[in-house]
């Protein structure tokens, strides 16, 4: 009887008892909460529709949600730009270690506003300021300034980098600069043209590599050759007086995922509306801030990136003879990606590495350390919006960015996994522990890449997409420039669908007027029912099915148009007329280790070996480490804790960041040079202190085995390195 009350009163008829009247209302009471769901749903929509108009009136607007200062205004640069840098201030008003390095987060400039990096407390800025980092922002305003070009924007970027340095003398390190999206091969470009002003590069899920992919999956890559290349760029800037609207972006975004655009977004906010409010509304008002680009801008970006793929090769040149070649880039670099990501896949994310560099060799002949993570399932925006990420993978990076700063040159895969009731799980803060893998150039093949097929479809792509652009700016370009008035161009950005799915549904459209009131009247006689009602059930299995159908037509979709663009640009009768020979030189360019850099390479062997027998027992100490670290196959969080108390106990503290890893780097490469000479020299670089060889070792011991138990491998280096050190007490004590 007491269960039939319960119903009753849930399905806002208290007055009903008995399992059977509840069943025989159950229909009516649905229909009630159906029709108020839907007035609090409109409700919502406008709301959405009036915080989006306030938003685009806003001079700067973003959605940061934490409070700031701006320290640097882009317009004031010698070549202006829309951008700015801002300090972030802690809500909880610690103030930030002098002695950690800053860190700089670099929003997407890519159809939407600044501050997802910031959206909320768990966030890429929550993380950094908890971890005792003082951290900047990079913003930009919705109108870009006139003339301004994205080699004004790396320029700016490089400014505002070396003004965050000066503001932190002290600090340990570079600063450490995260790019988001679209803002990672910005940051890239920035750090290829100046690396001595930026330390570590984090890219959260930022496409470097544009033709890479797996067959059936990130369809996106060949958007640009069935719309015929890099025309309609340019047709749309000329039909914006000159502007390029950001909204075309996030149509191209959201027509990715035609159940969840047409369908699943609106219903799941329609079906728990009572619950989901604020948080759609706060989402919205980031997704719905479009911002503009300069005509030219975008222009760069379809031609040299994501048509052209010219980055990752080392053929883009700046204006000023300036080559854009990101082996330039000295710090290293943290890719974070997800299997779960369309936007930017793994194989775009990963590619440029095995583009640049043919084996793991090049690569450290660069001195490049490159660490990435591959998330199993996170989505595009998860990657720097889910506050789960934040906390996991977020809060490791910026927990170990000195760790990561002073890895070896090398190719690293970043693994996290649980701490609990493992060795010294006291040193890790947090609730996982980060460890370094080493990986080669191949390991990346396994994410995807760019097949030889490939290579000549897209190579085919480009060219066609070159001559169709020549053909628009010769013959239709001057006619549309001609015809279209600034008025025109601010109608067709306020009829653009993206802004009236939003404008429509505000208190300006006269229709939407009876809504506010009726909503407060609902929310006074609010009558939900229970999930189990079955009203809410056939609700539930109306949208599971329409999602399935939609998913299934962008899915048929997706299939087709790959098929397609295989079809155009596979035809061989296509590429002989382009001039593409397949027997002929590489479809691609491939950049080469330089005569020049050839010769430096050449030097610093010479001089290291030189070195070789010389140091002291830190450099010993530091030697013997990395020798078993090579053998273990690993990097563990525990141990550079630890490793830090070398620094401290070794008499290393007196060394910079920077001195420690160069110290770091030319042991490593010793090692790799000549390791029997290496490690012959130990003994002897451990001093006149029959003492040190016992504590040294001790220390090596402690390092190596904090993260637990050795391999076989490192178990028999680190008995090496003990005999080593024996030999130099037995030494010294005889003396």
């Amino acid at each position: 009887m007491s269960e039939g009350k319960d119903s009753a009163r849930q399905t806002g008829f208290p007055g009903l008892m008995g399992q059977g009247a509840g069943a025989a209302l159950a229909w009516p009471a649905y229909a009630v909460d159906a029709w108020q769901r839907s007035v609090l749903f409109l409700d919502v929509l406008r709301r959405r529709g009036n915080a989006f108009l306030e938003h685009t009136e806003s001079k700067e607007p973003h959605v940061l949600s934490f409070e700031f200062d701006i320290i640097l205004d882009g317009r004031n640069l010698a070549r202006p730009v829309n951008y700015w840098l801002a300090r972030i201030k802690d809500p909880q008003g610690r103030t930030p270690d002098p002695g950690k390095r800053p860190f700089m987060i670099v929003d997407p400039r890519a159809g939407h506003g600044p501050g997802i990096g910031g959206f909320k407390a768990d966030s890429e800025i929550g993380v950094a300021l908890q971890a005792g980092h003082p951290c900047y922002f990079v913003g930009f305003r919705p109108e870009p300034e006139p003339g301004q070009s994205i080699e004004d924007i790396l320029r700016a970027l490089i400014a505002f980098v070396e003004a965050v340095a000066r503001r932190h003398p002290e600090a340990q390190g570079r600063p450490c600069v995260i790019g988001n999206c679209q803002a990672g091969w910005a940051v890239m470009m920035a750090a290829a043209i100046a690396p001595e002003s930026f330390g570590p590069l984090m890219l959260a899920g930022s496409p470097l590599s544009y033709w890479a992919g797996q067959e059936h999956h990130a369809p996106m890559r060949y958007l640009g050759g069935l719309l015929g290349g890099s025309w309609m760029t340019a047709m749309a800037g000329d039909l914006g007086g000159g502007k390029f609207d950001g909204a075309h972006l996030v149509s191209n975004f959201e027509a990715m995922n035609p159940a969840n655009t047409l369908w699943s977004k609106q219903f799941n906010l329609w079906a728990d509306v009572d619950k989901q409010e604020e948080r759609y509304l706060g989402f919205e008002r980031w997704w719905g801030g479009h911002v503009m680009l300069n005509a030219g801008e975008m222009q760069f970006i379809v031609d040299q990136l994501f048509v052209g793929n010219r980055l990752a090769t080392g053929e883009i040149t700046l204006s000023d003879g300036t080559p854009v070649d990101l082996r330039a880039i000295r710090s290293p670099i943290i890719v974070f990606c997800s299997r779960g990501d369309d936007i930017t896949p793994p194989a775009q994310a990963l590619s440029w590495i095995s583009d640049l560099y043919s084996d793991l060799r090049v690569l450290r002949a660069h001195g490049q350390t490159v660490v990435y993570a591959v998330h199993d399932s996170v989505g595009h925006l998860g990657i720097f919006v889910s506050a789960q990420v934040a906390r996991n993978e977020h809060h490791e990076f910026a927990s170990n960015m000195d760790l990561i700063d002073v890895l070896p040159p090398g190719l690293y895969e970043a693994v996290l996994h649980e701490k609990s009731d493992e060795p010294g799980a006291e040193l890790v803060d947090g609730e996982y522990a980060l460890r370094f893998e080493p990986r080669g150039i191949a390991d990346l093949a396994v994410h995807g890449g760019t097949s030889p097929e490939d290579e000549l479809r897209f190579s085919a792509m480009r060219r066609v997409s070159e001559a169709n652009l020549a053909l628009y700016r010769r013959f239709v370009q001057p006619l549309i420039r001609a015809s279209v008035l600034p008025m025109g161009a601010e109608w067709l950005r306020e009829m653009h669908p993206a802004r009236l799915s939003y404008s429509a549904f505000s208190d300006r459209n006269p229709f939407m007027a009876w809504v506010a009131p009726l909503a407060e009247q609902v929310r006074a006689a609010r009558q939900p029912v229970t999930d189990d009602n079955p009203g809410r059930v056939m609700e539930r299995q109306i949208s599971t099915a329409v999602e399935r159908a939609l998913g299934g037509a962008g899915n048929a979709r997706d299939a087709a148009a790959e098929k397609l663009f295989e079809t155009i640009y596979g035809s061989v009768v296509l590429q002989a007329i382009l001039g593409i020979d397949p027997e002929g030189p590489p479809a691609r360019h491939r950049p080469g280790m330089s005569h020049e850099h050839l010769q430096l390479v050449e030097r610093t062997i010479a001089d290291l070996r030189e070195r070789i027998g010389k140091g002291g027992p830190v450099e010993a100490i530091i030697r013997a480490m990395i020798h078993v670290g090579m053998a273990n196959r690993t990097t563990d969080e525990r141990s550079f804790a630890l490793l830090r108390r070398i620094r401290e106990k070794s008499g290393a503290k007196t060394m910079s960041l920077a001195q420690f890893k160069k110290m770091l780097r030319d042991q490593f490469f010793m090692l790799l040079l000549d390791d029997t000479a290496a490690l012959g020299a130990i003994p002897a670089m451990l001093g006149k202190d029959p003492s040190m060889a016992k504590k040294g070792f001790a220390l090596v011991e402690a390092v190596c085995t904090a993260a637990g138990p050795l391999s076989a491998d490192g178990e028999r280096h680190l008995q090496r390195v003990q005999a080593l050190f024996g030999q130099a007490s037995q030494r010294l004590s005889a003396l």
